[in-house]
């Protein structure tokens, strides 16, 4: 091979593996949108599939949707997991419609705990979000905290393990940030979940600030757009009771599982499959 064959040939390798690097998730979501609408098959696999936008909730961040996002994505869906910052519900909702505004296509929104009241709230005014799932998560309705709606029904043992940490914002105000006892972590939040498992998940764990749980909701999206709901049956951060008071009271299509509150871990094709049944909804 002559020399300036072989440099062309470099040059354009690496320019193609520059682009491949700078495409990112949301390209990635792009580009599996148009190979669904490219492919043949039968005419109901023919429209773009909608993506998945995953918030996490408090004491959790983006890895406790992997199994999820490993079913989704053989399944040709796109999936973005979105950062909770977990400081409110309305500004992490602001920083949630950041991610929405720049997702192409319908969306379908999945919350997980806290991460249901920040669903909530963002996906009011965002007429690209199709469905909302929720995944042993809030519901709150206008006025309403989380810590209220825990403390609504018995079961939750979720105040008997935390850990508080007294934190300076950036503007020099004070609050405080709440982690759970990493020695209580696996029997609060994870129980059916492999030990060294919830051992990094306790180890990794993001704080929520105490003020988000009492701050109360001013909209709720479930009121108008349709509604998936899984509930945990062994549930002991949010009482399997209030679940179901909230799941009915939004008219949400409920799914019940024996499972913790880390079922998006422990039981991942289960919360994959009720994801997938609300995405059909939009297509």
């Amino acid at each position: 091979m002559k020399n300036g064959r072989l440099r062309r040939l470099i040059t354009g390798a690496a320019a193609g593996a520059g682009a491949i690097a700078s495409v990112g998730a949301f390209g990635i979501a792009g580009a599996a949108n148009a190979a669904n609408a490219a492919a043949p098959g039968p005419a109901t696999d023919r429209a773009p599939k909608p993506t998945v936008v995953l918030e996490h909730g408090a004491f959790a961040d983006g890895s406790s949707w992997d199994g999820v996002i490993a079913q989704l994505r053989r399944d040709g869906y796109p999936v973005v997991a979105a950062a909770d910052p977990l400081r409110g519900p309305a500004s992490d909702a602001a920083a949630l419609r950041s991610v929405i505004d720049h997702v192409q296509g319908p969306v379908v929104l999945v919350g997980h705990s806290y991460g249901g009241s920040v669903i909530s709230e963002a996906a009011v005014g965002e007429p690209r979000v199709k469905a909302l799932v929720y995944v042993a998560a809030f519901l709150p309705a206008p006025g309403e905290s989380a810590l209220q709606l825990t403390g609504q029904f018995p079961g939750s043992t979720l105040s008997g393990t935390l850990d508080p940490v007294p934190v300076t914002n950036a503007d020099g105000s004070t609050g405080t940030d709440l982690y759970i006892r990493q020695d209580r972590f696996r029997a609060q939040f994870a129980a059916d979940v492999p030990a060294d498992r919830a051992a990094l998940a306790a180890a990794t764990q993001r704080p929520i600030a105490q003020a988000a749980l009492t701050e109360r909701a001013t909209v709720a999206a479930w009121q108008t757009v349709p509604s998936w709901d899984v509930i945990t049956t062994e549930d002991l951060n949010i009482p399997a009771a209030a679940q179901r008071f909230m799941a009915e009271r939004a008219h949400a299509h409920t799914t019940e599982v024996a499972a913790s509150h880390s079922v998006a871990v422990s039981h991942p094709g289960l919360v994959a499959g009720v994801v997938e049944q609300a995405a059909r909804v939009t297509r």
